[in-house]
């Protein structure tokens, strides 16, 4: 099992095919752990779609809150994972695992912190997204329903990011899959009254979640506790080692910016396909839901790309660990072109399974053509900016990604749009440039070889 020896992955990165099986063994599980996460999404949306659109937009302003409140985890899980890495490939497991102990009482302690006036003020936070009292009350009920469960939230990210940096990543699909199932099938008993459950609608959606990351977090707790995976968890005094927590944050919060700033950018390009109408926003929506499968390959290596770059790097190993990143680029460019084959050719009819309406449909057409274009791009995209996270090196990426989003995406959207009036495809050729631009900078940065000197 990969989780078991993660300092000899770390040593087998010389052998090309060797190489590329430790790659495709670290990524495959992300990979279906993340593919279980948006099975478990669309779940939930088509069982709350049963309660009207009220309840669905209440619900989807609700889960937007949660990505905002995510980011600050998101800073927590990059750094832990590529400091836990480096100590795991040095051969210290015991500094691993403190950097384990001490980034789950700060996130915790921060997910507490950020929970109490979210529920405060979640009336004026659902409010702000401009919708209607109905959907403002729903939304509010998901919320405070929901958000006590942030703190178990927080442990599970950080647990999941410090097995994966230790060179475990099937232990978080696992947990994934518990995590899936209790909420998929808590909320089935509890939006619809079903297997003796009484029916509370929103409701029930927001405390299916909440308890299925409880029972994640409690899961992934037990499981270091008992001593059987690759990290342990031990009793010890509580003792918070600013030092170490600092560490944490210096390497992560680049990636929360990062983080944020894509969350901002996707809603103001919305807005500009606002502006080409109905058509185009639903095209949107419809495109990113078909392609969300086709993202998946690019997790996974990005996650591989980070552990085995962390651990050589950590191993005093760095041409192993470019060899290493290169394999997983390559696999990644393998399979993402490879579906964006697919996608291309069979744009129309997965178009006409969704919607029936001949404008949307040809909006959607032109949108899924030009992102299954984007495939290869994306995978360098998604597997060096994993690479380049892995060895610590967060703040390049966060340059790469304002350059790329904010300049060319939307800077050229703005151009299409409201300087130059062309339609809507030229609005979604501005994706073009975007992943251009970032896979040309983070190549060029990756080349460099001035993330193995990054020192965390």
């Amino acid at each position: 099992m990969v989780g078991s020896r993660p300092i000899a992955v770390a040593a087998e990165a010389a052998a090309g095919s060797d190489l590329l099986r430790t790659t495709w063994a670290l990524a495959w599980p992300v990979i279906f752990t993340f593919s279980i996460e948006s099975f478990v999404g669309l779940c939930d949306m088509l069982m709350v779609g049963r309660l009207g659109p009220t309840a669905v937009a209440g619900v989807g302003v609700g889960v937007q809150i949660l990505g905002a409140v995510d980011t600050v985890m998101f800073a927590l899980g990059t750094g832990v994972l590529a400091i836990v890495a480096r100590h795991v490939g040095a051969g210290e497991r015991a500094e691993a695992e403190e950097t384990l102990r001490q980034s789950l009482g700060a996130g915790a302690a921060v997910a507490v912190l950020i929970m109490l006036p979210v529920i405060a003020w979640a009336p004026a936070l659902v409010a702000a997204f401009r919708v209607n009292d109905a959907v403002v009350v729903a939304g509010t009920r998901f919320l405070r329903i929901v958000m006590p469960a942030a703190p178990a939230s927080a442990l599970l990210f950080i647990m999941v990011s410090s097995l994966r940096g230790a060179g475990d990543t099937r232990t978080p699909l696992a947990i994934g899959a518990t995590v899936g199932t209790v909420n998929v099938v808590l909320a089935y008993g509890l939006i619809f009254g079903r297997l003796g459950l009484p029916a509370v609608g929103v409701a029930g959606a927001a405390i299916a979640t909440g308890v299925a990351f409880a029972a994640g977090a409690l899961l992934g707790l037990g499981l270091l506790a008992r001593g059987r995976l690759v990290l342990v968890l031990r009793a010890r005094p509580a003792r918070l080692r600013l030092d170490v927590v600092r560490r944490v944050l210096r390497i992560g919060y680049p990636a929360a910016i990062e983080h944020l700033l894509m969350q901002v950018g996707f809603f103001l390009y919305i807005v500009f396909a606002a502006h080409h109408g109905t058509a185009a926003v639903a095209a949107y929506f419809i495109g990113v839901r078909i392609l969300a499968l086709s993202f998946l390959p690019g997790f996974g290596f990005a996650a591989a790309a980070a552990t085995m770059i962390g651990q050589n790097l950590g191993a005093g190993r760095p041409d192993d660990a470019e060899r290493s990143g290169r394999a997983a680029v390559r696999l990644a460019l393998w399979l993402m072109t490879a579906a964006g084959v697919v996608i291309l050719v069979a744009a129309r009819p997965i178009a006409r399974l969704f919607v029936a309406d001949a404008a949307v449909i040809a909006d959607t057409v032109s949108f899924i053509r030009v992102l299954a274009a984007c495939q290869p791009l994306m995978a360098l995209d998604f597997t060096l900016g994993g690479a380049l996270r892995g060895a610590g090196d967060t703040r390049f990426p966060l340059l790469a990604v304002f350059l790329g989003f904010y300049v060319c995406r939307l800077g050229v959207a703005w151009l299409v749009t409201f300087a130059l009036g062309l339609g809507v495809v030229w609005l979604w050729l501005a994706l073009v440039g975007d992943y251009v631009a970032r896979s040309v900078l983070k190549g060029a940065r990756f080349r460099s070889g001035v993330w193995k000197t990054v020192i965390v």
